[in-house]
């Protein structure tokens, strides 16, 4: 069974809408406007590309995304590695024809499907709605979050906030950074 990552900038209030200055939001590029950039706090993004075999988002990320990353070098392994958009109104006539293969995915059976499949990690960016609902199908492995010291307030949130039973998470790896960031590396104890 292959791991599924759930990777996040994430404020201390769970909002993770627009962190790369995405439109829309009224705090948007929240991530550059409040904390001084120190590489070595962003480490754990260049080994997620290193590490995943596949890509997961859903159908804003892919939208937002694939303008944009296919050129950009910072993103280079993900362009040639297999990507799954999950979406009930995508076509293939709205796939950008230079970011690789790309699947479109019509259900969150089709994303335990993947899963099953052989191969390694599948790491999913962005894609908020996508990951409250993977959560709540209990189809998430692991969390990546790298987590600013904001209160942001209205946004949206990467967790759900669906009455249901406590889900244990086992701390893997941890370190607070100068900037005032911290990276959390969860397991999802089942």
């Amino acid at each position: 069974m292959r791991t599924l990552i759930s990777t996040a900038f994430v404020s201390l209030d769970g909002v993770v809408e627009a962190p790369g200055g995405e439109p829309g939001y009224r705090n948007s590029g929240w991530t550059f406007k409040h904390a001084e950039f120190l590489p070595e706090a962003f480490e754990i993004k260049g080994r997620e590309q290193k590490e995943a075999t596949a890509m997961l988002m859903g159908r804003l990320s892919y939208e937002a995304f694939s303008p944009v990353w296919p050129d950009m070098t910072e993103f280079a392994d993900y362009k040639v590695m297999p990507k799954f958009v999950v979406s009930t109104t995508l076509t293939e006539d709205d796939l950008v024809p230079d970011w690789g293969e790309t699947t479109i995915l019509r259900s969150l059976d089709e994303v335990a499907a993947l899963k099953e499949t052989e191969g390694g990690p599948i790491i999913v960016h962005g894609s908020a709605s996508l990951n409250r609902s993977l959560s709540d199908a209990g189809l998430i492995d692991r969390y990546h979050l790298l987590v600013f010291p904001l209160l942001l307030g209205a946004g949206k949130r990467l967790f759900s906030d669906t009455d249901k039973d406590a889900q244990k998470l086992k701390l893997v790896e941890h370190e607070a950074y100068a900037n005032g960031l911290q990276k959390n590396v969860f397991d999802v104890v089942r």
